[in-house]
């Protein structure tokens, strides 16, 4: 049975090359016909905004501890209503891998990846983009998210006052 195995093992890689050695190539003429890409493709790095029109970065630099390459840095700044956000906000994207995992560890996605996969520069200084640079003026794929609504942050409503939070419970009532 080994011997079997073996020889399927050999044959199998040859048969997918020539089952695909026939078949006619797709060719796109590129700047004519732009290939649409897949819905889970990762691209470009883009900031979105919340439903009220606000910037969702509060700055938390989750983002940046994700990075494997270290080519996200910010700044935190609190506004006089006491919500955080970043004063300012680099993407060194000569340096990204687009790997995504600053998307995942973004708690007020805030940072997504879009489908746009067209931009090309010679200048690798050109490739470092600033807040105003990746602000888009939607909320991504999730528009109606609101971090500050959401987790209950006291500067949209008081402590305990949010839609998934509630009061303080007294511990000896949970004695049996």
């Amino acid at each position: 049975m080994a011997i079997f195995r073996d020889i399927q093992g050999t044959l199998q890689p040859f048969w997918v090359t020539l089952r695909t050695l026939f078949k006619k190539p797709v060719t796109y003429q590129y700047p004519e016909q732009k290939r649409t890409p897949f819905p889970r493709y990762r691209a470009r790095i883009v900031l979105t905004r919340d439903p009220d029109g606000g910037e969702r970065c509060v700055a938390c630099h989750l983002c940046s501890a994700a990075c494997p390459v270290d080519c996200i840095s910010m700044q935190a700044a609190e506004a006089p209503d006491g919500r955080r956000y970043a004063a300012w906000f680099r993407i060194n994207f000569a340096r990204c891998i687009y790997c995504g995992l600053c998307t995942e560890a973004c708690p007020t996605l805030a940072i997504q990846m879009s489908a746009d996969y067209e931009f090309c520069k010679r200048d690798p200084l050109s490739f470092v983009y600033e807040k105003e640079d990746l602000l888009i003026a939607d909320g991504g794929k999730d528009s109606t998210y609101d971090f500050y609504r959401h987790a209950g942050i006291g500067v949209v409503n008081p402590r305990g006052k949010g839609d998934d939070e509630f009061g303080p419970v007294d511990p000896k009532s949970l004695m049996p």
